[in-house]
């Protein structure tokens, strides 16, 4: 660029030398200002020279990072090109196996409704056993709780029946060997007295030495309210010759039993709701009546002490 405007110059002047020369009409005053212009449009020139060879460069410089964005863009259009066959590919291929399954569930319809409603019925019936395993599960769990609870109402009913024993026995060991026991029986405290000790034959008035037993007795019970008290008088089985205020085995027993209770009244503070008086007469016997001694084990009178079973009966009514 620059260069072809040196030439255009160079020729200018040339001109201007030979008109110059040969011209003596001009002036040499136009001569100069004619000089001076040419000067002033070279150096305008060579100005603009300048300015469109920067935008040359630039020009130049841009077109390079086109055709580096050319490059990179052929490079991706070519990769997204592979990726585009693959992904077409992929995509029939799935086209196809999605008809090929629709074919199969249309040929195996009616078998799919029916495998599809056994499973709801086997799933609703997991359901349904899950449900009741949950139940049975929580109902283990109280019933557990219930079990232990009575298990220490049974221990506690145990542990005041041994001390009760103890204590009636402690009482009454001045009568062992004289037609007096004490054991236990079915969670209960028997007091046995056989006739010999607090009856004569046939008769329901209680022998002083049977008062005393029944005092040492009735301190106890009174020390005790928790205890129910159960007094049953039994016989042989031989009929009463007596027909006075008794006329059998059965009203002597009872007033056998009556005769104690009062006794036991009036000899500790126990309360009479507490005190329960029944004859068992002959039908109650502890061993056969084949024998003089048999019948006296059978003719006696049982004191039959009970712990409250309220806290048992409570548990037991809540399983």
């Amino acid at each position: 660029m620059r260069s072809l405007v040196n030439n255009k110059l160079t020729k200018l002047i040339a001109i201007l030398f030979v008109v110059g020369v040969f011209s003596s009409c001009v002036s040499m005053k136009k001569y100069k200002d004619l000089t001076a212009s040419c000067s002033e449009e070279s150096i305008r020139l060579n100005s603009k020279v300048e300015e469109l060879d920067g935008r040359v460069v630039a020009l130049s410089n841009e077109n390079d990072r086109y055709k580096k964005e050319n490059s990179a863009l052929k490079a991706d259009t070519s990769r997204l090109g592979s990726m585009l066959r693959l992904l077409t590919a992929d995509y029939n291929e799935l086209d196809r196996s999605h008809e090929l399954l629709k074919k199969q569930f249309s040929e195996n319809f009616e078998d799919s409704e029916k495998v599809m409603a056994e499973l709801k019925v086997a799933q609703d019936t997991l359901l349904a056993r899950e449900d009741r395993l949950r139940a049975l599960r929580s109902e283990l769990e109280i019933k557990g709780k219930n079990l232990a609870e009575l298990q220490m109402a049974l221990h506690k009913k145990d542990s005041v029946t041994n001390a009760l024993r103890k204590a009636v026995a402690d009482a009454l060991m001045g009568f062992e060997g004289k037609g007096l026991t004490v054991h236990m029986k079915d969670g209960k405290v028997y007091v046995s007295l056989e006739e010999k000790l607090i009856f004569a034959s046939g008769k329901w008035d209680v022998s002083s030495e049977g008062v005393t037993a029944l005092k040492d007795l009735a301190k106890v019970l009174e020390k005790n309210p928790d205890i129910s008290i159960l007094i049953e008088g039994h016989t042989d089985n031989v009929p009463l010759s007596s027909q006075n205020q008794v006329k059998d085995n059965w009203d002597l027993s009872t007033m056998r039993a009556t005769s104690i209770v009062k006794i036991l009244l009036a000899n500790g503070k126990i309360d009479p709701k507490r005190l329960v008086a029944s004859g068992r007469g002959e039908y109650l016997p502890v061993v056969p009546n084949n024998s003089p001694a048999n019948k006296a084990k059978n003719r006696r009178t049982e004191i039959i002490l009970s712990p409250k079973l309220d806290e048992l009966m409570q548990i037991i009514g809540t399983n």
